[in-house]
């Protein structure tokens, strides 16, 4: 049914799955592994399924040619497609997929290099030094954030500057930010900086890890 169904409906034809190399899942007498025994006798099927479709940034212009398949900016993997049969709180067995999603950087090199200056500690204010490419343009919504060298989210920084708010110095070629004392985790640590453009909403810079 579902096949049938990505054949005619448009939406749906450039969706992908995995094998189905697990037993129907659908349907059981609860807290069982027995097919349905009901008057109605279901036939065993596969009603639960996970499809996935990727949409990146450049799908338009790679339909028109203009990128190659190579160029597109994520990619996805299926490591696993499987049942979880030992479950039966409902006529329905759970399925899970797990994925590998690789993402291509917008650009090949940073827009933004961060250095910190000096020794990096709560007893003092610290300076951050950083340049920018000339094509890159900066908003007064920029910030640099302070984050543990294994940082996951760009929300998961310890503290952050404003680029021009917190602004003591700039030429053409570079400019310097500073954070208060107050702001630096006393705990010490592996630490590292990262530029966030408001404009590209993402991280355009990020410095090597450093000691506080």
């Amino acid at each position: 049914q579902l096949n049938m169904a990505k054949k005619k409906e448009a939406f749906l034809k450039d969706f992908n799955e995995g094998p189905l190399e697990f037993k129907p899942t659908y349907k059981f007498d609860l807290y069982s592994d027995v097919y349905d025994t009901s008057e109605k006798k279901r036939k065993p099927a596969w009603t639960d399924r996970i499809l996935w479709k990727v949409k990146n940034l450049c799908e338009v212009a790679s339909k028109e040619g203009n990128f190659s398949e190579e160029e597109q900016l994520i990619s996805v993997i299926l490591n696993n497609y499987v049942s979880h049969m030992t479950y039966g709180i409902s006529d329905h067995k759970p399925v899970t997929g797990t994925f590998t999603l690789e993402m291509k950087p917008l650009f090949s090199d940073p827009l933004i290099t961060l250095n910190p200056e000096g020794e990096w500690s709560p007893d003092h204010d610290v300076l951050i030094h950083y340049t920018a490419v000339p094509e890159f343009h900066s908003s007064a919504w920029d910030w640099i954030g302070l984050f543990q060298v294994a940082f996951r989210h760009v929300n998961d920084y310890v503290t952050y500057a404003w680029v021009e708010d917190d602004e003591i110095s700039s030429d053409k070629d570079s400019k310097q930010v500073y954070l208060s004392a107050s702001e630096i985790p006393k705990m010490g640590g592996e630490f590292l900086l990262c530029y966030y453009s408001n404009n590209l909403q993402s991280i355009v810079g990020i410095s090597e890890p450093f000691q506080v």
